[in-house]
């Protein structure tokens, strides 16, 4: 029988990966103490960036949605009741989830579907989902140009606006 004899169980860890690991603390604490002294914005609000940029609304939609007993999600101009687009099963995920989030925060608050969405294009480019009732906003431009482009889709043709 081999029997070897340590002479200290000792694990050594090497020094400057822990150096990189306090570093990234503080510098973390930095930014964070940087942000709550007032040296760097808190968050962009569009709504502020857009009011100092001087945006305008180029082009404005009321949106309703309707879940079909199919699966579908049927979208209707708010003030004609005109079918905008239907995205069956499998079809539509970002309007999908964008529009569940926002009927979400109604239900929270115990509001229903009366009122319509609005879709809201700037001149800066922005789209913005807009829920009158809870006041909550979806920037779909955030979300990439694909996501921004089904919204811009349900916006007014431009002969019309």
């Amino acid at each position: 029988m081999i029997v070897r004899e340590y002479e200290k169980d000792e694990v050594t860890v090497h020094k400057v990966p822990l150096m990189l690991m306090g570093g990234i603390v503080v510098i973390s604490l930095a930014l964070t103490a940087s942000v709550q002294l007032g040296f760097f914005e808190r968050s962009a609000v569009p709504e502020v960036a857009r009011a100092k940029a001087g945006a305008e609304v180029l082009s404005a939609r009321t949106l309703r949605f309707f879940d079909e007993p199919d699966g579908t999600v049927r979208v209707e101009d708010g003030a004609t009741a005109e079918v905008l687009g239907r995205f069956g099963q499998g079809e539509g995920g970002f309007v999908r989830a964008s529009v569940r989030s926002l009927v979400h925060q109604r239900k929270i608050r115990g509001e229903g579907p009366a009122v319509a969405f609005e879709l809201t294009e700037w001149s800066n480019g922005d789209l913005t989902l807009h829920d009158p009732v809870t006041g909550q906003n979806i920037e779909t431009a955030a979300f990439g140009q694909p996501n921004r482009a089904v919204f811009a889709d349900m916006l007014p043709a431009r002969d019309e606006r």
